[in-house]
Order: structure tokens, then sequence, then C-alpha cells
């Protein structure tokens, strides 16, 4: 089923007939109608199967290494040094989340517009934006620079667990919420 704004033309190519230049469906029709939504819906059944794994793959990788380090930051594996499992999990986050972004967006280009009311998409990308900010607070508080240098006051652990608490809070809503888009 197609949007009232979409136009299905000869070539299947979508084009915007009302794409407006600002806006949420301003900009899912410019995405859809994008290279990549062109791309990601004419070159093969592999092609958004393969990009589906590596969303699968980012988000594995994102959530698998920050949970680890929130579930430290609550006050689980006390005996495992903060410095030594942040310096390991930080950029396995970074890069699922990287993958997870990227080919997210290409999924995303796939039927853009058809996303528009969907309400788990205003859930989902509220929760990554949250779950960033979270993590630059995390990563310019002081309790964190001091991570590597001392041992921290109980003060500094509970800021940090708080802040983990959200970050789980953040990342559960948006996988959450991203599987339920197929299914609204």
């Amino acid at each position: 089923m197609e949007r009232p704004c979409v136009q299905r033309l000869p070539g299947s190519q979508l084009i915007a007939d009302r794409v407006q230049g600002a806006g949420l469906q301003g900009f899912m029709a410019w995405l859809q109608t994008s290279a990549l939504g062109h791309f990601m819906r004419e070159s093969g059944p592999w092609t958004y199967a393969t990009v589906n794994l590596a969303h699968i793959l980012g988000i594995a990788s994102l959530f698998g290494a920050i949970v680890i380090l929130d579930l430290r930051l609550l006050g689980v594996w006390r005996r495992t040094p903060l410095a030594a499992l942040a310096d390991a999990a930080a950029p396995v986050a970074a890069c699922g989340f990287a993958l997870a972004a990227a080919s997210g967006v290409a999924l995303l280009a796939t039927k853009a517009t058809e996303y528009i009311g969907n309400p788990f998409l205003y859930i989902k990308f509220p929760a990554i934006a949250i779950g960033l900010l979270n993590a630059l607070i995390v990563r310019l508080s002081p309790a964190w620079r001091e991570r590597r240098s001392r041992e921290l006051s109980p003060l500094e652990t509970r800021q940090l667990a708080w802040m983990a608490a959200v970050s789980l809070a953040c990342w559960l809503t948006a996988i959450g919420a991203g599987r339920m888009i197929a299914y609204w």
C-alpha cells in the first residue's frame, strides 16, 4: 500500500509529488526517492537481507558492549576494573552504533514514507537520541574522566550508576521499538 504523497512511475522509480521543503514527510519522501532508497528497493532481495543482517549485528555489538559496561556501573562485577572494561567495551559499542546507524538509514530508505504514521518510529529515534546524549554526559563527567587514576567516591559511583540505568532504559526502548516498527 502506497502513501498518497508517493506516486509510482514507470521503471519502479518513486517520486514524491508533494515533497515539502521541511518536515518529516518531506525528509522521508526525499530519503525514499534518493539513490540509496532506489538501490535498496531495486537491487534484489539479498541486498535488503544483507543490510538487515548488518543492522542486527550492529545492534548486537552496540548493546552487548553497552550492557556489560552499564551492569558494571550498576555494581555487577565490582572486582573487574572499570577502566579495563570501559577501554574494551567503548570501541565495540562505537563500531556497533556506526554499523547499526548506517544500515538503519538504508533500511529506512527502502520505504520511508510508509513509516510516517508508525508510533514506534517516534519512540525509537528519541530513545536513541537520549541514549547518545547520555553517553556524551557520561564521557564528559568528572567521574568517568577519573576512572583510570583513582578509586571513585560513593557519590561518583552513584552518579555513574544512574547514568547506566538511563542508558539501559534508552537502548532497551530503542531496540524494542525498532523491532515493533515492522509489526505496525
